[in-house]
C-alpha cells in the first residue's frame, strides 16, 4: 500500500485517477512500449532529422576540444565485449555506456547544440546514447526506428519540462539536460531495447537517481560533462532495466521522485496510446532552436542587437574608429551565470552578456573563432569589455521566450546608436532555413571530415526514415581526415 507523501502528493494521484485508471509514471511507461513508427508525422520526422544533422555536426566539431579529450581519455580505461563508435576517432571504441559519454560531451563542448523551450537541450542526451547502443543491437534498427527511438527520448523531456512552471525559466539551479536529458535518454534507449511497459517505467525510475547537476559547474569545463553523464545513465538504465533491476514504479508521481527537481511540479498522465490513435507530439507544437554560433543561447538576442547597432553607426559614419564609443547599455534579462563583465576563459566567454556584445561591435559576427585565445586577448576587445553596463528592466523576464535585449551605443561626440533583438534568427519562432542549417553543418563536419563523408551523412540523414539500414550514419561518424585507421595506414604502405 502506497504511503502518501503529503497532501499535495495525494491530490496529485486522485485527480489523475479521476481522469484515467493509470498513474503518471505508469501513463508514460505505457507510451514509451507502446508508440510506435506509424505514430510519427511528416512534420516530427521532418523537424527531428534536422535536429540529428545539427547534433551530427556539433558533435564533430566538439572532437577538437580540450574536455573531449580528457574525457576520452578517462574513458579509455573502460574495456567490454560490445563497444560503439568514438565519434571523430578512427579505430577506437569504447563499450556503449562510454562511447555515448565521450560523445554526449562533444556535442554540448561548445555549446553549440540545440535549445529547447522549457528550457533544455534535447538531442545531445539522446542521439549519441542511441547511436551508442543500435551499433551493439544483433539486429540493427531501420532509420525510421532510430527515428522513432529518438523522438520518443525527446518527447519524454517535453512533456516531463511542462510539468514545472519555473521550467520555462532561464534556470537558476540544476542545468536542464542533467535533469530531463537523462530520463529522455532513458526513455529512447528502452525503446530502442523493445522493453514492455514495466520495464521502461524501471528504466525511468533507474534514471532518476542519475539527474541533476547543478548550474554552479556552468561556463566551466564541466558544463559538458552534464550532457554526457545524462546520455551515459539513461543508456545505463535501460540496459539494467533490461537485465531485471527494478525502482519506484511511482517515480513520476511523487514529490520526492521526479517532483524533487521542481518545487511546483504538478504532473498529469500522458493519454492513453493505442496501434490506431492519432498521437500529438511536443515537437509538433514546440519548435527547436538551432544556434548560429557556439554560446549560450540568451547570446545570440545580444549578437543580433549589437550587430544591427554597429551597421548604424558604420552607416553614418563608414570609416569611424569603433575606439570612439564612449559607453555600451546592455538591457537584458537577469541572470547570473551569463552576467560575466570580464571573461578569462572559453566557457566564461560563451556565458557571458559583455563578451558577445562587443566582439559583435567589433567585428560585425560572432563566430567558433571568437572564442579562441587570440580572439579573446586582443586590446581592442578588453578595452571595450570596460564601457559596458548591464541593465535588467522588469518587463525583460528570464525565458527564452519572453526575453529582448536593447543597446544602446554612445560615441565620444554624444550620439547615440540604438538597437532591441526581440528574435534571432535561428530561435525556433523565426528557425534557420534548410540551407542554412545544412551550411552549417558542413561548416563544423568540415573540421574533422573529408568532403564526400560530410556530403554522406547529409544524404543519410535526410534519407532516414526510408532507409532499411542507418549502420552507415555511425560508421560516417567514425572517420577524421586528419587521422587514418592503423589499417588504412598499412593499405597505403603496401600500395
Amino acid at each position: 500500500m502506497i504511503k502518501w507523501e503529503n497532501a499535495k502528493t495525494k491530490r496529485w494521484l486522485n485527480e489523475s485517477s479521476s481522469h484515467t485508471q493509470k498513474g503518471v509514471t505508469e501513463s508514460f511507461g505505457a507510451a514509451v512500449s507502446c508508440l510506435s513508427t506509424s505514430h510519427l508525422t511528416d512534420e516530427v520526422i521532418r523537424r527531428s532529422k534536422r535536429m540529428i544533422l545539427d547534433t551530427l555536426g556539433v558533435g564533430l566539431l566538439g572532437t577538437s576540444t580540450p574536455v573531449f579529450n580528457t574525457v576520452l581519455q578517462c574513458s579509455q580505461r573502460q574495456q567490454a565485449l560490445e563497444n560503439s563508435k568514438v565519434w571523430g576517432r578512427p579505430g577506437l571504441s569504447l563499450p556503449p555506456q562510454y562511447a555515448a559519454f565521450v560523445n554526449g560531451v562533444a556535442v554540448h563542448s561548445m555549446d553549440f547544440d540545440d535549445t529547447w523551450h522549457p528550457a533544455t537541450h534535447p538531442s545531445g542526451a539522446v542521439l549519441p546514447a542511441v547511436l551508442a547502443l543500435a551499433e551493439t543491437l544483433p539486429v540493427k534498427p531501420s532509420g525510421l526506428e532510430l527515428l522513432l527511438a529518438f523522438n520518443v527520448g525527446i518527447e519524454v523531456q517535453g512533456r516531463l519540462l511542462r510539468f514545472s512552471k519555473e521550467a520555462y525559466n532561464i534556470p537558476k539551479r540544476f542545468h536542464p539536460p542533467a535533469v530531463v536529458g537523462v530520463m529522455g535518454s532513458a526513455a529512447a534507449t528502452a525503446k530502442l531495447l523493445g522493453l514492455p511497459a514495466a520495464q521502461s517505467i524501471a528504466a525511468l525510475a533507474i534514471a532518476c537517481s542519475s539527474a541533476g547537476a547543478p548550474m554552479a559547474n556552468a561556463a566551466t569545463q564541466t558544463k559538458p560533462l552534464h550532457m554526457g553523464n545524462a546520455a551515459r545513465g539513461g543508456l545505463e538504465a535501460s540496459q539494467l532495466a533490461f537485465l531485471g533491476l527494478e525502482g519506484n514504479t511511482q517515480i513520476l508521481d511523487l514529490e520526492s521522485g521526479f517532483g524533487a527537481f521542481y518545487p511546483d511540479y504538478v504532473p498529469h498522465p500522458l493519454v492513453e496510446v493505442t496501434p490506431s490513435s492519432h498521437y500529438r507530439w511536443v515537437l509538433e507544437d514546440q519548435n527547436i532552436a538551432q544556434k548560429r554560433f557556439p554560446a549560450h543561447l540568451g547570446m545570440h538576442w545580444v549578437a543580433d542587437a549589437a550587430i544591427e547597432a554597429r551597421a548604424k553607426f558604420l552607416d553614418k559614419y563608414p570609416n569611424a574608429d569603433l575606439s570612439q564609443i564612449n559607453k555600451i547599455t546592455l538591457r537584458v534579462p537577469s541572470s547570473r551565470y551569463v552576467d560575466c563583465p570580464l571573461p578569462v576563459s572559453e566557457h566564461q566567454a560563451r556565458h557571458s552578456f559583455q563578451f558577445n556584445c562587443c566582439t559583435a561591435l567589433l567585428d560585425g559576427e560572432v563566430t567558433v573563432e571568437s572564442f579562441s585565445k587570440s580572439q579573446m586577448n586582443r586590446s581592442a576587445l578588453k578595452e571595450m569589455l570596460l564601457k559596458v553596463q548591464l541593465e535588467n528592466p522588469h518587463d525583460n523576464h528570464s525565458s527564452f521566450e519572453k526575453m529582448y535585449c536593447e543597446i544602446a551605443v554612445e560615441t565620444t561626440q554624444g550620439e547615440t546608436f540604438s538597437a532591441r533583438c526581440n528574435t534571432f534568427y535561428g530561435h525556433w519562432r523565426k528557425p534557420l532555413s534548410h540551407e542554412d542549417l545544412v551550411r552549417k553543418f558542413r561548416a563544423n563536419a568540415l573540421n574533422v571530415l573529408s568532403a564526400d563523408v560530410v556530403e554522406g551523412i547529409i544524404y543519410t540523414v535526410d534519407r532516414l526514415d526510408t532507409n532499411q539500414d542507418c549502420s552507415m550514419l555511425w560508421s560516417y561518424m567514425h572517420f577524421n581526415k586528419h587521422m587514418m585507421h592503423k589499417d588504412e595506414r598499412r593499405y597505403s604502405a603496401l600500395a
